[in-house]
């Protein structure tokens, strides 16, 4: 019997995992931090590793050793790089495709076994346990059909990671853009939208739009 590891941090991809771990074939465990990890690979040997949601760059004793599969929530070779979401919602894209792709040197450079339409609509959070739950259909597609990547095609597009200081709403955006910039925020361990108001940090998240009119949750402490 196969062993496959899931390595992801966040509560909603512990969450998933707990509900999927015994509905696949093989022995599957979970590593939320690289040490959880590399303990795992001093006991197991597994088929695949997959990458749900990780913010570590992955050893390239690791990658070349083991089948190492990270997913990606844009249409590579369009949005390599960090915060693909945020970068997606910025520029105004309001779909995009979650990539499956074997994990090499580069970032998001290797080649892809698969791609499936993503929802980006709605908070971060959602949008994240939307990705996850579709990340686990990818990757037991990947097992059960034995998918082969394929090299990327097309014009690369590099996305930048993004500062904890670029939450800060701009001033310019229309009613709609500041609603969107709330939402791909509002996940456990992201910095929330803010603005400054003479000494103060006012926080948002929860936003909805109706029409002309946007609500959320607001928090108020004062700036260091």
């Amino acid at each position: 019997m196969s062993d496959y590891i899931v390595a992801a941090i966040g509560e909603w991809n512990k969450t998933v995992f707990e509900q999927k771990k015994n509905e696949f074939k093989g022995n599957w465990y979970f590593a939320s931090t690289p040490d959880e990890l590399n303990s795992l690979l001093e006991k197991i040997f597994p088929k695949y590793i997959f990458f749900l949601h990780w913010r570590w760059i992955v050893p390239k004793d690791v990658t070349l050793k083991y089948e190492c599969v990270c997913f990606h929530m844009t249409d590579l070779p369009y949005g390599r790089g960090g915060s693909p979401l945020q970068n997606l919602i910025v520029r105004g894209h309001k779909e995009s495709v979650l990539t499956a792709l074997k994990m090499d040197e580069g970032v998001d450079t290797g080649p892809i076994y698969s791609k499936k339409k993503l929802d980006i609509s709605g908070s971060a959070s959602e949008i994240y346990q939307r990705c996850s739950e579709l990340s686990w259909e990818m990757a037991l597609d990947i097992i059960d059909s034995e998918l082969l990547p394929k090299r990327q095609e097309g014009e690369a597009v590099i996305f930048k990671r993004r500062k904890p200081d670029e939450s800060e709403i701009p001033k310019e955006l229309s009613l709609e853009q500041v609603y969107d910039y709330i939402r791909m925020l509002d996940a456990p361990g992201y910095p929330h939208a803010f603005i400054e108001y003479g000494g103060l940090c006012i926080e948002f998240k929860n936003a909805e739009l109706n029409g002309n009119e946007l609500t959320a949750s607001v928090k108020f402490t004062v700036k260091n």
